[in-house]
């Protein structure tokens, strides 16, 4: 096999176990949410919701127990518990509270709850996992590229299955 191909490869393994408590803190925040929103329900100064009912502290405390709680097991299998439990906190923390930001978005746009925006649904709790973890990591541009390619992908099929399975009411 082409040793750049096996390179790439590498690589992307390496941004998915990287991303793994952005990618579990985001699917445990929908499956355990729930409760009060957020926002406590208040609007905008356009009237609209600021975050909507979907974006809730139950699921962003539980979101991001779960990521902290990936890192810390990442961080054992490093050998640096302290930086683990740190990177698990920033991504987790940081993927709800991008995918926060995205819903604040949507209610800009009008776009209700449950509604596509492409691209938007698909990296805003990237880029915020990504900016938070900056505070504690320096990801290249090569692997910043990799996990906004990857991590749609991963999203979009992670959500596919859940609806060929029954879990979630659209495919997206």
């Amino acid at each position: 096999m082409n040793p750049d191909i096996i390179n790439v490869l590498n690589i992307s393994a390496l941004v998915i176990y990287f991303m793994l408590p952005a990618y579990l803190a985001n699917v445990t925040a929908l499956t355990f949410g729930g409760g009060v929103p957020l926002d406590f329900g208040k609007e905008f100064i356009d009237s609209r919701r600021i975050l909507g009912d979907g974006v809730t502290w139950k699921g962003t405390i539980v979101g991001t127990i779960i990521g902290t709680a990936v890192g810390l097991l990442q961080g054992i299998i490093m050998g640096d518990v302290v930086q683990g439990i740190l990177l698990g906190f920033s991504l987790g923390l940081g993927a709800l509270l991008g995918d926060a930001a995205g819903s604040f978005i949507k209610r800009r746009l009008n776009i209700g709850r449950g509604r596509p925006a492409p691209i938007l649904d698909q990296l805003d709790f990237v880029v915020g996992a990504l900016l938070l973890a900056s505070l504690v990591f320096n990801p290249s541009l090569e692997f910043i590229a990799l996990a906004l390619i990857i991590s749609p992908i991963l999203h979009l099929s992670a959500n596919a299955i859940g609806y060929v399975l029954g879990m979630k009411d659209v495919w997206y």
